[in-house]
């Protein structure tokens, strides 16, 4: 079968080519892209290129498919894996295999899978290391996002709490207790406070701040204190930019010290910030992933010492957050629909990949069998009132939805939008 992909040759050399898969095997499942949401760990491979530790070093020669957040359907299946899948099913994929030992990953190490495809031929490892996971719910771009979901998940799981007098560790945030997402307006942190929100534990205080007024209201709209209430969360949102001090202000508005904080900016000042939040045996999770090597913040040790503070921090979430999130979604119960702020296809990908910091806004979503540009959810209105009917109907979907990508949006485009010639 012949299929469209985006291949890393090199450093910043990307090519979208069509070419055949091999004949499949009797233990690989030959399987449809629907959509691919873009990652900054793919700018970082696509600038490394062989330097990069998943991306071999052949890729030259044996160039690889990239992109690794991605969804679709199965199209057929291996004898091997026919008591276990069938064609038709929707599946999202956990990239870290961990694979006897190695970090070969889809979307950076293989020639025949990756997320930015039509069509890939998914290798027996895979399915061998339970990391083709069934999905059930509606909109293929939210199994696409299962993969950034399951990293906020996994923050969450690795907080921890001690037993005074025990030398136990308790895992996960405090239910019931008071919670702070710093710097957390953005796609990311939103994610994060719906998951908390609507997760298995929740917090009784949820904060979250930001320097930024536009993505402050936003916020506040998609995700409402009205809304967090009925769960039993009292959800506030700040704005530290003047604050002189925002540690008492936060304080003052929670009723006290923090028992768990997450810092989603790579920022000294916010981590500081946190650290002063922390009450006893309260928990620091520096979830965002700095470039720096270097990079340092002031940790308060005489609290670590006598008030039992300590800090976390993960990098990605592992196949049972990936599965928890996919169950989250499929019951309606989040929506990451909050993390995406521009759509496209596949002729966008290598674009997108290359100048990802110089885009603003969140998660870009690639749809693999369509030839659109990279376009911002909220330019959908104006390129409508210029004449161009498909993106006003998408405006028009958008607007019903919040302002958000959803389900009859994605069904409205992959009935209109012109695909790949």
């Amino acid at each position: 079968m012949k299929t469209t992909a985006l291949r890393i040759y090199g450093k910043c050399d990307l090519r979208l080519e069509t070419f055949d898969l091999p004949p499949m095997g009797e233990d690989e499942i030959l399987a449809e892209v629907v959509t691919n949401s873009i990652c900054m760990s793919d700018h970082k491979a696509a600038l490394q290129g062989p330097d990069h530790k998943r991306v071999p070093k052949d890729v030259d020669r044996n160039p690889t498919i990239i992109g690794h957040e991605f969804s679709g359907r199965i199209l057929k299946v291996g004898r091997r894996w026919a008591d276990q899948f069938k064609p038709g099913d929707r599946f999202s994929i956990q990239p870290a295999l961990g694979y006897k030992g190695t970090l070969d990953a889809p979307g950076y190490s293989f020639r025949w899978i990756g997320g930015n495809a039509t069509h890939v031929l998914i290798p027996s490892c895979v399915m061998e290391m339970n990391c083709l996971l069934p999905y059930s719910g509606e909109g293929f771009f939210k199994a696409s996002l299962s993969e950034p979901m399951s990293c906020i998940v996994g923050a969450c799981h690795a907080q921890y709490h001690t037993v005074y007098g025990r030398y136990e560790h308790q895992m996960g945030i405090v239910e019931g207790g008071r919670c702070a997402i710093l710097a957390g307006a953005g796609p990311m942190g939103m994610g994060c406070a719906d998951y908390l929100i609507h997760g298995p534990r929740k917090p009784r205080f949820l904060a979250v701040t930001d320097i930024d007024e536009t993505r402050l209201r936003r916020a506040a709209t998609l995700l409402s204190p009205e809304r967090a209430a009925r769960e039993g969360v009292t959800l506030r949102f700040f704005n530290t930019r003047h604050e002189a001090d925002p540690v008492t202000l936060l304080k003052n508005a929670a009723g006290g010290a923090f028992d768990d904080v997450f810092v989603f900016a790579p920022v000294a000042s916010v981590v500081e910030q946190a650290d002063a939040l922390l009450g006893r045996n309260g928990c620091l999770n520096f979830f965002a992933g700095p470039t720096d090597p270097a990079f340092s913040a002031r940790i308060n040790f005489y609290n670590v010492h006598y008030a039992e503070t300590h800090l976390v921090g993960t990098s990605g979430g592992n196949t049972d957050d990936m599965r928890e999130s996919l169950a989250l979604m499929s019951e309606g119960r989040i929506n990451p629909a909050a993390m995406i702020t521009h759509v496209g296809g596949l002729t966008a990908a290598a674009e997108t990949t290359l100048r990802l910091p110089e885009i603003p806004g969140g998660k870009k979503l690639i749809y693999t069998h369509y030839d659109l540009p990279l376009t911002a959810i909220e330019a959908f209105g104006e390129k409508g009132r210029s004449g161009d009917p498909f993106y006003a109907a998408l405006a028009e979907i958008c607007d019903r939805h919040d302002g958000l990508w959803n389900v009859e949006a994605e069904q409205y485009l992959l009935t209109h939008a012109p695909r790949l010639k």
